[in-house]
């Protein structure tokens, strides 16, 4: 038997979207893009939805409309949580701005929020919160740290699609939010991303960053340029440094069977959860991640303690012998890898916690479909082993 990290969520529906790709023989951004990005913001209930290559590609583009509207200028600091993905980061490197590093919650693996106001200093500009693996953070505080101090928050969103905070979407409780539709992900485009808003101007600057820093996706009058009556002169004007970000046709087409999908693979993620956390109960020496609010559940975290401190390379091991996919909890304490030497940061505190599940967590898989018989069978391996210890 086996226990994978993911399932697959596709069908003929899918399948069928990408052959209506196929047969218009447009394959490059266009009117299926669009229609995934109309129905993605009438889904999260926010104004404006850019699709894009991926949720890394989401973050860059989040971080270079804030830089390029003068929201935030080089050399601002962002506060984030030590343990998230790596392009969580390097977006703030590559914008020219200090990334101030904070330990997370043991418990949630979210970043510590009563540290947040206390690690601000005159630099501090933004937040950028991580809702990991699918977990909420405490925006009610993180809300109130932004507004008393003056400073921005954005959602790295992408582990977290279909997640809520007091009946409120994630994602969506910041300047802006960014998700990941990566074949591992809720959704599934294959690769695929997207950055939703409320911000009409922000809007604008994404449509121009995410295809080379070109006009031609403008509407005629938008809140940052007015173009002329000269369409072949607007289509390849360039007033922004931008990138090439764009998604293709068929991972949006992908995408509109997905989003219909959604609820279910979400209500199904979580009746996994609640028997997973059953499980688990009175297992000494284990815990797994406290749920805020309402998780969508993308995995579950394991943090080995007491007499399992220090073993979990020896536990993944066995478990990757049955069969059974082990992850680290992200990257861990990213602060720990080499490529941090290229970034201009600092740290505050000791990242006690960060430390501590960068040695002794991992990661399981949830899925999409109801599997009761895939849990079993890790929680009897997974019993085996420690008592084998």
């Amino acid at each position: 038997m086996q226990y994978k990290l993911c399932d697959d969520t596709w069908d003929k529906a899918e399948i069928n979207a990408i052959n209506r790709v196929i047969q218009s023989n447009r394959f490059s951004m266009g009117e299926e893009v669009k229609n995934f990005e109309k129905e993605f913001a009438k889904k999260f209930h926010v104004a404006y939805a850019v699709m894009v290559s991926s949720g890394s590609a989401a973050n860059l583009l989040a971080v270079a409309s804030l830089v390029y509207s003068g929201k935030l200028k080089k050399g601002d600091e962002v506060l984030v949580p030590a343990v998230s993905w790596s392009t969580t980061y390097y977006p703030l490197y590559q914008m020219g701005l200090k990334i101030r590093f904070l330990d997370i919650d043991r418990n949630t693996l979210n970043i510590a929020a009563d540290k947040i106001e206390e690690a601000i200093t005159p630099d501090t500009k933004m937040i950028f919160a991580v809702n990991l693996l699918g977990n909420p953070n405490e925006f009610h505080l993180i809300l109130e740290i932004c507004q008393k101090n003056n400073i921005l928050l954005i959602e790295d969103n992408c582990e977290s699609l279909g997640g809520e905070y007091q009946g409120k979407k994630l994602g969506t409780f910041g300047l802006l939010g960014t998700y990941s539709t990566f074949y591992s992900h809720h959704l599934c485009t294959m690769e695929g991303g997207l950055v939703v808003t409320n911000d009409e101007e922000l809007y604008h600057y994404m449509l121009v960053i995410r295809a080379h820093g070109w006009t031609r996706n403008l509407p005629k009058e938008s809140r940052i340029y007015v173009k002329s009556e000269n369409s072949f002169y607007e289509s390849y004007n360039f007033i922004l440094p931008g990138f090439n970000l764009r998604p293709i046709e068929m991972e949006g087409a992908v995408g509109t069977e997905q989003l219909k999908k959604m609820d279910h693979i979400i209500d199904v993620r979580r009746i996994n959860a609640k028997y997973f956390v059953e499980k688990m109960a009175g297992l000494e020496d284990v815990c797994i991640q406290k749920e805020i609010e309402s998780s969508s559940w993308f995995g579950f975290a394991i943090i080995l303690e007491g007499r399992y401190r220090g073993k979990r390379d020896r536990i993944v091991k066995e478990l990757d012998e049955l069969g059974i996919e082990v992850r680290p909890i992200v990257a861990g304490n990213f602060t720990r890898n080499r490529v941090i030497d290229y970034m201009d940061y600092s740290i505050y505190g000791t990242l006690e916690n960060a430390n501590f599940i960068h040695d002794n967590g991992f990661f399981i898989g949830n899925h999409s479909k109801k599997d009761f018989n895939g849990i079993d069978y890790f929680i009897s391996c997974f019993r085996k082993i420690l008592f084998d210890i």
